[in-house]
């Protein structure tokens, strides 16, 4: 398997990713890989994409802006449109810069939120032909806010307090992306374990742009399900985040579908377990090889 570099622009931004090729090179089909919030190259995305391409399909792995290598700012900034550009204007560098590719022939690969920025990228670009989607967080905003209304407006008042304070001032105040006390934008014991210390790579700042909450809070995924109509693989667990959200957007798809059920621990294990990684990579290429 060899690894190539690739730079390209983004509004103006630097993009930075790692393609992950197979040993015979790019040939014909390839996937762009999405993650967790916050998320590098070097973490989980890197290590499906390396898992795709030791069984043929040709990855790319990428630092959205505002994260890792890549430039933009304000720094560690979640915004769902953002990260979907980015996405789109990956594709972009795998049917241009990429000889061996087919841009008849690309499709995405996704792991818990990714698969909701997949989702929303599949849903009104036709470069994307095929869909694989581990551990999804399929995000239902409708149901957070009737689960806690007061609660979730004000996370997204502060998320506009903080961009009105970031215009103004430069500053962009943050949180911890992962921590158990206090405030931070995840704070499940196994997320914290992996991206404060499993996951802990010189690349990744344990950080999370209060302005974020302004967009990460409302981003919809539910709602993506019904406008894609090319063949989705998904893979999760009754462990995973929100099963039943799972069920719901599979449910929701109209097109060409299937959804397999694994044994896991809980989310993460999806990021760095051998044994789930394999098994998910291994339906993954089936998918792709099937589809793409």
């Amino acid at each position: 398997m060899m690894i190539q570099r690739m730079v390209f622009s983004v509004g103006g931004d630097s993009v930075v990713g790692d393609l992950h090729l197979p040993d015979e090179g790019a040939t014909g089909s390839a996937v762009v890989v999405a993650g967790p919030m916050t998320s590098v190259k070097e973490q989980v995305t890197g290590v499906y994409a390396a898992a795709l391409a030791a069984r043929g399909i040709a990855a790319l792995a990428i630092d959205h802006r505002t994260y890792g290598q890549s430039g933009g700012a304000p720094q560690n900034y979640e915004n769902w449109r953002w990260k979907v550009e980015d996405l789109a204007a990956a594709l972009d560098a795998l049917a241009v810069d990429v000889p061996g590719i087919d841009p008849n022939r690309l499709g995405a690969a996704a792991i818990c939120l990714g698969c909701g920025y997949a989702a929303t990228l599949a849903a009104g670009d036709a470069r994307i032909r095929s869909l694989g989607l581990v551990a999804g967080y399929y995000r239902d905003p409708k149901a957070m806010r009737a689960n806690d209304p007061e609660g979730f407006g004000a996370r997204v008042a502060q998320g506009r307090q903080a961009r009105s304070h970031y215009e103004s001032t430069g500053e962009v105040l943050t949180i911890p992306a992962a921590a158990l006390e206090g405030d931070a934008a995840m704070q499940t014991a196994d997320t914290v374990d992996y991206y404060t210390r499993r996951a802990a790579v010189p690349n990744y700042r344990n950080a999370f742009a209060i302005m974020s909450r302004e967009y990460f809070l409302p981003f919809d995924v539910q709602i993506a399900a019904p406008r894609i109509q090319v063949p989705v693989h998904m893979v999760h667990s009754d462990m995973a985040l929100s099963p039943n959200w799972a069920q719901a957007f599979y449910d929701a798809l109209p097109g060409p579908k299937s959804l397999e059920w694994l044994i896991s621990r809980g989310q993460t294990d999806f990021y760095d377990d051998a044994d789930l990684i394999s098994a998910s990579a291994d339906q993954l290429t089936h998918h792709f090889k099937a589809t793409l």
